[in-house]
């Protein structure tokens, strides 16, 4: 079994690569993706499984091209709906890889679609959790970023606290947790500049964990304080569900020079940033 976190600093962003026995599961991908397919063919690997915790909004995911590069299944949490080919998976659905086995925990919250893919080891114990935004060290993923829905952030926030406790809390204190982000994301409040932790360890640190703590005080606690969303949000999450221009096509038009009179109507055009 290997595990390896690929961690961008500048989106204090964790994406991970997971392989066994010549199949790779590759979770929350970034845009560029061919350091993943270079890294599963030098270890004379297959990508079989991309796994995307939710629908970013923090930043636009690679999941569309690698899958298209590599012929891996995308597969996302129950309810998601996008305009390209995706595997819906069932809340407790299993996926093996190699000699593990994937498990994917339906943990709505930050979004509708949030989930956590729980690894089994070769022997079917459970070994580590890949939260995404739904639990991070010392923190938790915001409720306000669902896309469309009619659902309050209070009511998103009522729902994280119910997966925490119904699908988290009840994993053993040695599970290793392996969240989307650390120190300096935007999609918690206060998160730590720890990229990998222990489950026991969160539960007697991180303040949204507390036994005591009842759904109203957490709805309360979790709001409290949060910022307005960055505009992009809304505009990265679409783009994740909907698709995008290849990565490679769009270097293609960068590299295009533009003459004097098209630079010009594009420099004028309202959205533009010269």
């Amino acid at each position: 079994m290997k595990i390896e976190q690929l961690y961008t600093g500048c989106l204090a962003q964790g994406a991970y690569y997971i392989e066994s026995e010549g199949e790779v599961a590759i979770i929350d991908p970034l845009r560029e993706t061919q350091q993943y397919v270079d890294k599963a063919k030098a270890n004379n690997a297959k990508i079989k499984y991309i796994f995307e915790t939710h629908f970013h909004a923090d930043f636009v995911s690679g999941h569309v091209d690698l899958a298209k590069k590599s012929g891996a299944t995308i597969v996302y949490g129950p309810g998601a709906e996008t305009d390209y080919d995706i595997h819906s998976a069932k809340d407790n659905e299993a996926f093996k890889l190699g000699k593990l086995t994937i498990v994917a925990l339906h943990t709505p919250g930050h979004t509708l679609e949030s989930t956590t893919y729980l690894l089994k080891d070769e022997n079917g114990k459970d070994h580590a959790i890949f939260t995404g935004d739904t639990l991070f060290l010392g923190d938790v993923g915001r409720p306000d970023l669902a896309i469309k829905s009619d659902l309050t952030k209070e009511d998103l926030a009522a729902m994280l606290y119910d997966s925490l406790r119904n699908k988290i809390l009840p994993l053993a204190d040695d599970v290793i947790v392996y969240p989307a982000h650390g120190a300096g994301s935007a999609c918690g409040k206060n998160l730590s500049k720890e990229t990998v932790g222990i489950l026991g360890e969160q539960k007697k640190t991180n303040y949204a964990l507390r036994e005591d703590m009842v759904k109203e005080e957490f709805v309360k606690e979790v709001l409290e304080g949060i910022p307005p969303p960055p505009q992009y949000f809304a505009k990265n999450a679409m783009m994740n569900k909907m698709g995008y221009d290849a990565f490679d096509t769009v270097l293609q038009k960068g590299d295009v020079p533009l003459q004097p009179e098209d630079f010009e109507a594009l420099a004028n055009h309202e959205s533009a940033l010269v």
